[in-house]
């Protein structure tokens, strides 16, 4: 038997701060730039658990570095109420600044051999941001 999981909202001040905290830095996060950011005011496992929610709830979709960490960013484009998501945009990977930031503008148009079907893809450019190339 099929189990589906419950995706309930839990409201907590921890996952509050998580989501500030993206909306103010405008980039994917670590859980070690969380865990740096909040100090000794919200211990690890409670970030991670709240990551967890949050990933869940459909609020943020986990971004995997080209060094294998994953980061975290907010999910500007997901239809919550219709439970569909758009994590399919291109994320970019600043080499010098070394920020990770959704492009969500750019949108990826990958065409598969006959047979295949997508149903989840990651794409990760690395390179130089426009803030650092001027």
């Amino acid at each position: 038997m099929d189990e589906k999981k419950i995706k309930r909202e839990r409201s907590s001040s921890t996952k509050q701060k998580i989501i500030d905290l993206l909306k103010k830095k405008n980039e994917a996060l670590t859980h070690k730039n969380f865990q740096d950011y909040f100090n000794s005011q919200i211990d690890r496992v409670t970030i991670y658990r709240a990551l967890d929610r949050l990933v869940d709830e459909g609020k943020l979709h986990k971004i995997i570095s080209l060094e294998g960490v994953i980061q975290y960013a907010i999910c500007k484009s997901c239809d919550h109420e219709h439970d569909k998501h758009a994590h399919n945009h291109i994320h970019f990977s600043c080499r010098k600044c070394e920020k990770t930031i959704c492009l969500d503008d750019v949108s990826p148009n990958i065409i598969l051999p006959k047979g295949f079907k997508a149903e989840e893809n990651q794409l990760l450019i690395s390179g130089i941001c426009s803030n650092c190339n001027k």
